[in-house]
């Protein structure tokens, strides 16, 4: 299962990088996304990530748990992304940089898949990892699309979907949120 934020004209971060994508941490600060999103990672025992986005959850994730201004919620995810299995794809992380507890580091995103596939457990969720995203859809790996789309344009940035690949997808569901945000969640036809 795939889950990923982006911009009404498909970025899942601006031309500035994360650092300057306000859009997309005003939208995940609202208790209401709060609340959409559980309703996802509360189902998965895996997290699927690229290398970016593991390093950036484990510089940050941890002490948002630790911190008592946070949240129910908020600590209840941290709690989740601290203890679930974290698989990082990546070519450039050695494994003994993988430090965050239940990490472990696959070279190729096929090989993770496979093999987080044949081992016991729920569903594998990859989080807001768009290159990830991009090579998974590639090689017509997810069989779940959930985007929710920001009432934003960006106009440049990280695209999310790649070009030149063709899947079709039903529509399972749809949620709008107070903020005028689009839940869409895709199943692969």
């Amino acid at each position: 299962m795939v889950h990923c934020t982006v911009s009404m004209d498909g970025y899942s971060s601006g031309p500035g990088g994360p650092q300057h994508d306000t859009w997309l941490y005003e939208h995940v600060s609202r208790p209401e996304t709060g609340e959409y999103f559980e309703g996802i990672w509360r189902g998965c025992s895996t997290a699927l990530l690229g290398r970016n986005n593991y390093l950036g959850f484990h510089a940050v994730w941890p002490g948002i748990t630790e911190d008592p201004a946070t949240d129910q919620r908020t600590r209840d995810l941290g709690r989740w992304l601290c203890s679930v299995e974290k698989a990082v794809v990546s070519t450039t992380l050695p494994e003994s940089e993988a430090t965050w507890e239940n990490s472990r580091v696959f070279q190729d995103a096929r090989k993770a898949v496979a093999t987080l596939q044949a081992e016991p457990g729920r569903d594998i969720l990859v989080l807001n990892s768009a290159t990830l995203i991009q090579s998974l859809l590639a090689d017509d790996l997810v069989d779940d699309l959930r985007l929710v789309v920001v009432p934003v344009l960006l106009g440049g940035g990280l695209r999310l979907l790649p070009e030149g690949v063709s899947l079709s997808w039903d529509l399972a569901s749809s949620t709008t949120l107070p903020d005028g945000a689009l839940g869409l969640h895709y199943r692969r036809r």
